[in-house]
Protein backbone atom coordinates (compact mmCIF):
# COMPACT_ATOMS: atom_id res chain seq x y z
CA UNK A 1 0.00 0.00 0.00
CA UNK A 2 1.09 3.31 -1.00
CA UNK A 3 2.23 6.39 1.48
CA UNK A 4 -0.96 8.27 2.80
CA UNK A 5 0.65 11.07 1.11
CA UNK A 6 0.62 9.64 -1.95
CA UNK A 7 -3.65 9.13 -1.52
CA UNK A 8 -4.21 12.38 -0.53
CA UNK A 9 -4.08 16.02 -1.70
CA UNK A 10 -1.58 17.94 -1.22
CA UNK A 11 -3.06 20.51 1.09
CA UNK A 12 -4.81 18.11 3.09
CA UNK A 13 -1.68 16.41 4.11
CA UNK A 14 -0.05 19.39 5.15
CA UNK A 15 -3.16 19.78 7.02
CA UNK A 16 -3.04 16.91 9.07
CA UNK A 17 0.94 17.33 9.57
CA UNK A 18 0.32 20.22 11.16
CA UNK A 19 -2.36 19.08 13.62
CA UNK A 20 0.31 16.30 14.13
CA UNK A 21 3.28 19.06 14.87
CA UNK A 22 0.76 21.15 16.84
CA UNK A 23 -0.20 18.36 19.27
CA UNK A 24 3.71 17.12 19.34
CA UNK A 25 4.34 20.62 20.18
CA UNK A 26 1.56 21.18 22.80
CA UNK A 27 1.89 17.75 24.56
CA UNK A 28 5.58 18.82 25.58
CA UNK A 29 3.71 21.27 28.34
CA UNK A 30 1.79 17.83 30.25
CA UNK A 31 4.70 15.54 29.88
CA UNK A 32 7.52 18.27 30.98
CA UNK A 33 5.30 19.59 34.37
CA UNK A 34 4.48 16.11 34.75
CA UNK A 35 7.64 15.18 34.90
CA UNK A 36 9.32 17.71 36.56
CA UNK A 37 6.05 16.97 39.48
CA UNK A 38 7.27 13.38 39.85
CA UNK A 39 10.56 14.01 40.10
CA UNK A 40 10.67 16.98 42.48
CA UNK A 41 7.61 16.80 44.09
CA UNK A 42 5.88 19.82 45.45
CA UNK A 43 9.09 21.80 44.82
CA UNK A 44 7.92 21.71 41.18
CA UNK A 45 5.49 24.27 42.84
CA UNK A 46 8.35 26.52 44.66
CA UNK A 47 7.35 24.69 48.08
CA UNK A 48 9.97 23.49 50.44
CA UNK A 49 8.66 21.65 53.00
CA UNK A 50 5.31 20.58 53.37
CA UNK A 51 3.10 17.68 54.47
CA UNK A 52 4.25 14.68 52.99
CA UNK A 53 0.47 13.17 52.11
CA UNK A 54 0.67 16.51 49.92
CA UNK A 55 4.13 15.69 48.19
CA UNK A 56 2.71 12.27 47.35
CA UNK A 57 -0.47 13.95 46.10
CA UNK A 58 1.27 16.55 43.76
CA UNK A 59 3.56 13.54 42.50
CA UNK A 60 0.34 11.19 41.92
CA UNK A 61 -1.26 14.22 40.07
CA UNK A 62 2.09 14.88 37.98
CA UNK A 63 2.38 11.02 36.76
CA UNK A 64 -1.20 11.36 35.83
CA UNK A 65 -0.32 14.85 34.12
CA UNK A 66 3.14 12.86 32.82
CA UNK A 67 0.92 9.78 31.14
CA UNK A 68 -1.56 12.55 29.60
CA UNK A 69 1.03 14.49 27.69
CA UNK A 70 2.42 10.47 26.61
CA UNK A 71 -1.32 9.27 25.30
CA UNK A 72 -1.30 12.41 23.18
CA UNK A 73 2.05 11.79 21.50
CA UNK A 74 0.55 8.44 21.01
CA UNK A 75 -2.05 10.29 18.72
CA UNK A 76 0.17 11.56 16.33
CA UNK A 77 1.10 8.36 14.36
CA UNK A 78 -1.93 7.96 11.85
CA UNK A 79 -4.05 10.29 13.59
CA UNK A 80 -6.79 9.96 11.17
CA UNK A 81 -7.35 6.58 12.60
CA UNK A 82 -6.93 7.76 16.44
CA UNK A 83 -10.36 9.51 17.12
CA UNK A 84 -11.48 7.34 19.91
CA UNK A 85 -8.35 7.98 21.47
CA UNK A 86 -7.91 11.49 20.77
CA UNK A 87 -11.61 12.27 22.28
CA UNK A 88 -10.81 10.35 25.33
CA UNK A 89 -7.74 12.24 26.02
CA UNK A 90 -9.64 15.89 25.40
CA UNK A 91 -12.80 14.75 27.56
CA UNK A 92 -10.06 13.82 30.93
CA UNK A 93 -7.84 17.32 29.69
CA UNK A 94 -11.43 19.03 29.46
CA UNK A 95 -12.24 17.64 32.91
CA UNK A 96 -9.02 18.60 34.56
CA UNK A 97 -9.97 22.23 32.92
CA UNK A 98 -13.23 22.10 34.81
CA UNK A 99 -11.69 21.56 38.29
CA UNK A 100 -9.34 23.90 37.97
CA UNK A 101 -11.99 26.51 37.24
CA UNK A 102 -13.69 25.51 40.33
CA UNK A 103 -10.27 26.70 41.83
CA UNK A 104 -9.91 30.14 40.28
CA UNK A 105 -13.87 30.23 41.50
CA UNK A 106 -13.19 29.13 44.97
CA UNK A 107 -9.55 29.87 45.77
CA UNK A 108 -9.19 32.40 43.31
CA UNK A 109 -6.77 33.67 40.57
CA UNK A 110 -3.68 31.17 40.33
CA UNK A 111 -0.33 31.83 38.92
CA UNK A 112 0.24 33.01 35.21
CA UNK A 113 1.20 29.07 33.92
CA UNK A 114 -1.90 27.81 35.82
CA UNK A 115 -4.38 30.40 33.93
CA UNK A 116 -2.49 28.95 30.52
CA UNK A 117 -2.98 25.57 31.80
CA UNK A 118 -6.77 26.35 31.96
CA UNK A 119 -6.97 27.67 28.68
CA UNK A 120 -5.25 24.98 26.69
CA UNK A 121 -7.94 22.78 28.45
CA UNK A 122 -11.19 24.49 28.01
CA UNK A 123 -10.41 26.19 24.83
CA UNK A 124 -7.43 24.80 22.94
CA UNK A 125 -8.22 20.80 23.48
CA UNK A 126 -11.89 21.33 22.22
CA UNK A 127 -10.32 23.31 18.84
CA UNK A 128 -8.37 20.45 18.49
CA UNK A 129 -10.55 17.91 18.66
CA UNK A 130 -12.73 19.99 16.18
CA UNK A 131 -9.84 20.02 14.06
CA UNK A 132 -8.85 16.85 14.43
CA UNK A 133 -12.57 15.67 13.13
CA UNK A 134 -11.73 17.70 9.42
CA UNK A 135 -8.29 15.97 9.46
CA UNK A 136 -9.92 12.48 9.67
CA UNK A 137 -13.14 13.72 7.49
CA UNK A 138 -10.75 14.89 4.80
CA UNK A 139 -8.40 11.81 5.08
CA UNK A 140 -11.34 9.86 4.92
CA UNK A 141 -12.65 11.28 1.84
CA UNK A 142 -9.85 10.64 0.21
CA UNK A 143 -8.59 6.86 1.14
Amino acid sequence: MSSLAYQISPKDFRQRRMLQATIAVLALLPVSAGLAGVLTGAGFLGLNVVPVDLDSHIRFLSGLFLAFGIGWYSCIPAIEKKAERLHFLAVLTFCGGLARLASLVIAGRPSTGHMLGLGMELVVVPCLVLWHRRVASLVKGHI
